[in-house]
């Protein structure tokens, strides 16, 4: 339906009056949501990095689960990978043009936090924070006798040269070794190049297994557990298209949350990440992450998962 407005151009003031409220409404709409018969809102995220790289499915079933819970108030939308392959950090110069993708997963920083837009809900509870290590299996053996964090700075940690890991490591004392893509570190790893890979815990058990593959030796080490608050959240492009399709995504985790839908996606992912893994008995070392922003929503107990009944038995 079209309403026609008509004014007197003989009062200014009521032209005035029209002009403001107008402005009112078309500002309240685009709070609100597209307009109605607008384009569908598209989400084009980054695709996996190779052909068995399955770290990132859980987090676009949640986000295909946010963006189905708002269809009624936002309307259509597509979601979809690009079709241009790219790494962590190429893909976040990628968001900033908002031309080849339109948001990213990614762990937070402040510098993340500073060029892109979070949605400042932790997408896995902060899981990817606890930390278990890939190793050639004799290594094993040169671990049994690490009891505390100062016993663990000898042994070389390998991780990616624009990971946020790397700074809180260091921090920590930690010896960091960097390598360049993803793909790369698991040869470097076999090379013997460092001596342990860290990898979540949500991430761990995938990767050993395709790992395998082409690395026999490959191993989860079997005494330590890593932890720092590492919150991972969706990103998107400091635009005003970005911030419209920020704001869809933050009303459906909300959405979802109020439901108890995420909790349940959320508890399905952890069961398949933590299958197999042997968490109780293992030695913790808990270390802080200096590189979150004070917005960080550390007092939410909600979204944070603690992992006590796993690993209760393993603090020492």
């Amino acid at each position: 339906m079209v309403h026609r407005v008509t004014t007197d151009t003989s009062v200014p003031q009521k032209r005035l009056t029209w002009s403001i409220l107008i402005a009112t409404l078309l500002s309240t709409a685009a709070l609100a949501g597209p307009a109605l018969g607008s384009a569908p809102m598209a989400y084009i995220y980054p695709p996996p990095e190779s052909a068995s790289d399955k770290r990132m499915n859980y987090y676009w079933d949640l986000l295909h689960a946010a963006l189905e819970a708002t269809t009624a108030k936002w309307g259509a939308y597509v979601m979809e990978p690009s079709n241009i392959v790219m790494n962590a950090e190429r893909s976040q110069v990628l968001l900033a043009d908002s031309k080849t993708i339109s948001l990213l997963v990614r762990t937070t920083s402040k510098e993340r936090e500073t060029l892109m837009r979070p949605i400042l809900t932790p997408l896995d509870k902060g899981l990817t924070g606890y930390r278990l290590f890939l190793i050639e299996k004799p290594t094993q053996a040169k671990l049994r006798n690490v009891r505390s964090l100062e016993d663990l700075k000898p042994f070389s940690i390998g991780q990616g040269s624009r990971w946020v890991d790397t700074e809180i490591l260091t921090h920590a004392g930690l010896t960091v070794v960097t390598g360049g893509g993803y793909e790369s570190l698991f040869k470097m790893l076999r090379a013997g190049r460092f001596d342990l890979f860290s990898r979540g815990i949500n991430e761990i058990g995938e990767e050993l297994q395709t790992g395998r593959a082409m690395d026999p030796h490959l191993a989860i080490e079997q005494s330590l557990l890593l932890y720092y608050p590492l919150p991972r959240y969706f990103f998107f492009a400091r635009t005003e298209e970005g911030e419209q399709l920020a704001r869809r995504v933050e009303a459906g985790l909300q959405l979802l949350t109020e439901s108890g839908e995420f909790d349940l996606l959320y508890k399905r992912f952890k069961r398949q990440m933590l299958s197999g893994l042997h968490l109780s008995g293992r030695r913790v070392f808990r270390i802080e992450n200096p590189n979150l922003t004070t917005q960080t929503p550390l007092g939410k107990r909600e979204y944070w998962d603690t992992l006590a009944t796993e690993i209760a038995r393993g603090t020492p």
